[in-house]
């Protein structure tokens, strides 16, 4: 059985999710503490749950996303993970904080795996899907866990909307195609954790989200 944790952090109040199953072995996906009450939040989390942290995964690279990237490469030595179209198409981290004014509050970490759709993420006894879902971002993706009937989703879609798409790379038609394919033919009952706000299911959105 998989823990899903989730911790609301910076200014821009993402969906951080920690993910956790009986062997302790544990999934952070979208790491944005950005505060030093937010990393040590999460720090004093794991601590806790005695947990082992196996990946850091990123659903996109918006600058939001992986403010925590560098706390986390630096305490429990793990590089994120993320697919490849983002890497190449979007502005590095630092850059898009620079649009900010917050140029000095994040630090370059090379990406230590790139993911592909299809792939299988595995942690103790557990294991992730990812579906590749472009149009807020070329790259964006989903972690999608069957045996617990939930997906992380990242911006792609929120309760009610979906991702923006006037930032680098987007596509309005693209997602929703996107969406459809990848987040709507999962189970009715399937829960959507996104990157913003609180979590759904995928019923609720077919039946209710007006840009669906």
């Amino acid at each position: 059985m998989i823990t899903v944790k989730s911790f609301e952090f910076n200014y821009f109040s993402v969906n951080t999710y920690l993910l956790h199953d009986e062997t302790r072995e544990a999934v952070l996906i979208d790491c944005g503490c950005f505060r030093k009450v937010e990393e040590l939040e999460l720090s004093s989390y794991i601590t806790a749950n005695n947990l082992t942290l196996k990946h850091l995964l990123c659903t996109h690279l918006h600058l939001d996303h992986v403010f925590g990237n560098g706390f986390i490469s630096k305490i429990y030595g793990l590089k994120p993970q993320a697919h490849k179209a983002d890497v190449e198409t979007l502005p590095s981290p630092q850059e898009q904080a620079r649009l900010f004014g917050l140029h000095d509050k994040i630090h370059h970490i090379p990406i230590g795996k790139y993911i592909v759709g299809n792939e299988i993420i595995l942690f103790g006894n557990s294991e992730l899907q990812v579906r590749l879902v472009p149009g807020h971002s070329p790259g964006s993706l989903i972690f999608y866990n069957k045996k617990n009937g939930f997906a992380i989703v990242g911006d792609a879609i929120f309760n009610r909307s979906v991702g923006r798409t006037d930032l680098w790379g987007g596509n309005h038609d693209v997602l929703i195609a996107a969406i459809k394919d990848k987040i709507l033919s999962l189970p009715d009952e399937t829960i959507l954790y996104p990157g913003h706000g609180p979590a759904t299911n995928v019923i609720e959105e077919s039946l209710n989200n007006p840009f669906l």
